[in-house]
């Protein structure tokens, strides 16, 4: 797994268990992005002999939105508006310009996420286990997938070009660290 130069806020957990609906609302929205941004990776030339991969992935994130749309269902939570994330933001911002370069950009960004909801999944699996035992469950069998597309996207790049790939994975390391330290009162998983 992923070597995160900066570990999540201490107050992230305790702000989510204060406010699952929020979260859940979140989580449904990251979910649906996830699997756009997916779909939107194979414009790129280098991608196009992993148009298999990629739609696998979409439709995995997909499956995930549903699964997150049923327990807003079953918990009678409405399905609202998102809120943009700014540690996201931030990354997205750092994409260059360029075919090849945006396409590392991207796949390193995308890695990140998939990297962090990983982190961030176990500890929703092992936090919320004394109080929505439900929700603990959902969070733990999420991980293994997130860890998967983590890696996938990250190969993904290294394919491309391994030694651009690293570059762009350190300067990404550091701009995660950087974000992340940055309060966000908003309750969401990034």
């Amino acid at each position: 797994m992923l070597l995160f130069r900066e570990k999540v806020s201490a107050d992230w957990l305790p702000m989510v268990k204060a406010n699952l609906p929020a979260i859940l609302v979140d989580h449904a929205h990251l979910e649906r992005k996830a699997a756009t941004s997916a779909l939107n990776l194979e414009k790129y030339r280098d991608l196009y002999d992993r148009v298999d991969e990629l739609n696998a992935i979409a439709i995995e994130e997909l499956q995930h939105f549903q699964l997150v749309l049923n327990l807003l269902k079953k918990r009678g939570i409405p399905f609202s508006q998102p809120y943009p994330s700014p540690w996201i933001t931030g990354l997205m911002r750092a994409v260059r310009n360029g075919n090849r370069y945006q396409a590392i950009d991207h796949l390193v960004s995308f890695a990140l996420i998939e990297g962090r909801s990983c982190e961030k999944f176990q500890f929703l699996a092992e936090g919320l286990r004394s109080i929505d035992v439900e929700l603990a469950d959902f969070y733990g069998g999420l991980v293994e997938s997130e860890g998967n597309h983590y890696a996938t996207y990250l190969l993904m790049a290294k394919a491309i070009d391994e030694e651009e790939t690293d570059r762009r994975l350190d300067f990404y390391l550091d701009l995660d660290a950087k974000l992340i330290r940055q309060p966000n009162s908003i309750p969401m998983l990034h």
